[in-house]
């Protein structure tokens, strides 16, 4: 299970902006959709969590290393900045357990055995469609 970080609600900016796509006689009148901006070098998050997070291959992380997230799902502007909330908390969590390190381990014998078995056996295949001299 992942663990939860606390995002503090002054770091993170909402703008309602228009959603996109179709939507009938309202789209064009009410800004629904939200646009979530966190700035990751000026929050609070722990040191390593931060380090992570811009080091992060995503494309709602910009250059500079704020995060943006469109939500644009539901018609309630409440909603939809519940949902940018939670994604942020949810790429925010990802991050928070450090990854694994990784030991380096041999094959075994028997898997060494099988491939160059598997080798000298396709060898012989193809050593077989050669030219046949008499």
């Amino acid at each position: 299970m992942r663990p939860r970080i606390a995002i503090p609600p002054e770091e993170v900016e909402f703008t309602a902006i228009r959603a996109q796509g179709a939507g009938g006689q309202n789209v064009n009148k009410v800004a629904n959709a939200v646009h979530l901006r966190f700035d990751i070098a000026a929050s609070s998050l722990p040191e390593d969590i931060r380090e992570r997070l811009l080091k992060l291959d995503d494309r709602r992380i910009s250059k500079d290393g704020v995060v943006i997230i469109k939500a644009q799902e539901f018609r309630s502007l409440e909603k939809n900045r519940a949902e940018a909330l939670r994604r942020l908390e949810n790429l925010v969590a990802g991050v928070a357990v450090p990854p694994k390190a990784r030991r380096p381990t041999k094959p075994s014998r028997a898997s060494v055995k099988k491939r160059l078995d598997d080798k000298a056996r396709r060898a012989a295949v193809k050593t077989g469609r050669g030219r046949v001299d008499d």
